[in-house]
């Protein structure tokens, strides 16, 4: 019955041969450009591997920013949550890849599940293992090509198919799905659907936490965020990091446009199935009982692109889920690597180092494959809906600590664990809570403690964020001050104290290098070669060239022209933030 209900949700289209083709020709062009960034990256060395060389471009890093952001849950997620809610999602983005992207591949392609999956993952892999972040950027860089491209398309197609934004404005508050469940407002679209700032209380994103919880989980995923900084970190200097974040915080701009109003669209063109509130109907139209809200994108895709741009857009739907994957991967396998597995192994060469994290990112690989089972016993309901509230729950601690140490010298060591170590316990607590009772069916009677049931999830991030910072201040207040030798100065360092602090690590580094002159048996070299580790080559710099080196990757000094132009990029991008949040509060 199941099988074939999901069929008949996907039945007056198909993918045909010529989908299928632009589809493997988009997979073969992807695997192509990793294996290019591959063989151009430095891959013996900790910094090419990990940082790309440090020699990134602001259009690279920009779109990396941007694809590593803008995940095929992105696309499944809020459109979803657009046609159910309305446009307030646009608030933040949702981020369930590995299943909203198992959404695309057994409903709109018809692949296997698990075929699909691995298929994908092992295609990310293979560039992310072997070239590192430099493969990753290259790859992100085509990739958000392909999903703006795309996206703009069905965007278009889209709004002509319903006639304008007017039309939605008339035709969303009237997409009632039949039949409907007695006595009940379920299925009917809220009254504050094209309203970004709803009612505090009853709201679904009140707008409190739409002002300031938001602001906080932006702020913490935007500027301590393992993923994003790392891109960052990769770019070539000052110059091309902030022109990077300029890029893609232009591109930030399209996902209320072409995903969360065409998944309004969706609801209205396709009420009874995307909007469907009886089990009954929902687990004959998509095999979910929860609800179909999570098919408005895919449906949207394969029923009104044409062949050939309908497989172009299932691409994009895989380059989001891949570019995500990437990022994931090599981000995580730097932290393991940099900074666990270097403290187990104090004395660890840069060859060691590298094949850990080679290592890690298959046991990743490996993971995600094992994980497969549980997303599909969700079915994107506890999980899909409760991944928004996660990171309100552990974010918050990590952030407040971020800006304390920034912005107030007295912060400690002491502050700073028991203030995050705080912070994290009440956050797990609620998650716990969540997780444990779970949310009533629409028309159910919610029994759950006052504390989850009437305290939103974005209003105890604001609460949690403010807890962590007390407890930090206190503790560093009533605990041994950090000695003033350990503070870093906002001036610019001078460069025979760089020097003078970098060389010992530098004369390590050197004696690690020393090591791997011996000669190399056949067998390792092989083995050396397919994970991508390459011998260092013997570089003899004078004192000067080293410290110069140093002075490159460490300074801060723009230029002024071009600290100009992106200021005022800035000031322009504020200004249009500013206008929609006027035009659609």
């Amino acid at each position: 019955m199941a099988d074939n209900s999901t069929i008949k949700a996907f039945s007056s289209a198909g993918v045909t041969t010529v989908d299928l083709v632009v589809i493997v020709i988009y997979l073969l062009l992807c695997l192509a450009t990793g294996i290019w960034a591959t063989w151009r990256t430095q891959r013996g060395s900790i910094s090419g591997y990990f940082l790309a060389g440090r020699d990134m471009i602001w259009v690279t890093i920009g779109a990396s920013l941007f694809a590593s952001n803008i995940g095929s849950g992105s696309f499944v997620g809020l459109a979803g949550t657009g046609a159910a809610n309305g446009i307030a999602v646009a608030s933040y983005e949702l981020n369930v890849d590995m299943y909203a992207g198992s959404i695309f591949i057994q409903q709109a392609v018809g692949w296997d599940l698990y075929t699909g999956v691995i298929v994908l993952l092992a295609i990310s892999a293979i560039y992310t293992i072997s070239g590192g972040l430099k493969a990753v950027i290259y790859t992100d860089t085509l990739q958000t090509v392909i999903m703006v491209a795309g996206a703009i398309v069905l965007m278009v197609l889209a709004f002509i198919k319903v006639g304008g934004l007017e039309k939605i404005y008339v035709l969303y508050p009237e997409a009632l799905p039949s039949p409907l469940i007695d006595n009940s407002s379920c299925g009917h679209p809220t009254d504050e659907a094209f309203h970004l700032l709803r009612d505090a209380v009853t709201g679904d994103i009140p707008w409190p936490g739409n002002v300031f919880g938001i602001s906080i989980l932006s702020c913490w995923y935007f500027c301590s965020d393992q993923v994003l900084v790392q891109r960052s970190l990769a770019a070539k200097n000052m110059h091309h990091v902030k022109g990077g974040s300029i890029l893609a915080a232009y591109l930030k701009i399209l996902p209320l446009f072409t995903t969360v109003f065409p998944g309004m669209i969706s609801r209205i063109l396709y009420t009874d199935q995307i909007a469907c509130v009886d089990p009954a109907v929902c687990k004959i139209v998509c095999d979910n009982a929860a609800g179909c809200t999570n098919i408005a994108y895919p449906k949207l895709v394969v029923e009104l692109m044409p062949e050939g741009l309908r497989g172009l857009m299932l691409a994009a739907m895989m380059a989001a889920l891949m570019s995500s994957l990437t990022s994931v991967f090599n981000s995580s396998s730097t932290i393991f690597t940099m900074d666990i597995w270097k403290r187990i192994r104090a004395g660890a060469s840069d060859g060691e180092l590298l094949v850990v994290g080679r290592i890690f990112i298959i046991a990743l690989v490996v993971i995600s494959i094992i994980w497969i089972p549980v997303l599909q016993a969700s079915q994107g309901g506890q999980l899909f809906n409760y991944i928004q509230s996660v990171t309100g729950y552990l974010a918050p601690p990590v952030l407040s600590l971020f800006l304390l140490a920034m912005l107030w010298k007295r912060t400690n060591e002491k502050g700073a664990f028991w203030g995050s170590i705080c912070g994290l316990i009440v956050g797990l607590v609620r998650m716990g809570l969540d997780f444990g009772y779970g949310s009533p069916k629409c028309g159910e009677e919610d029994t759950r403690p006052t504390v989850i049931s009437k305290v939103h999830f974005l209003h105890f991030t604001i609460f949690l964020f403010f807890f962590s910072m007390i407890v930090t201040i206190v503790v560093s207040l009533v605990t041994k001050p950090v000695d003033e030798k350990h503070h870093i100065s906002r001036e610019p360092y001078p460069e025979e104290i760089l020097w003078e602090e970098k060389s010992e690590r530098l004369k390590t580094n050197q004696a690690s290098k020393k090591r791997t002159t011996e000669e190399i048996p056949t067998w390792r070299k092989v083995v050396y070669m397919i994970c991508g580790y390459e011998k260092p080559k013997e570089i003899t710099r004078t004192e000067e060239e080293k410290l110069e080196q140093i002075r490159l990757l460490t300074h801060i000094k723009e230029d002024p022209n071009w600290k100009l132009f992106v200021n005022l990029n800035a000031l322009l991008l504020m200004c249009i933030g500013i206008f929609m949040w006027a035009f659609f509060a």
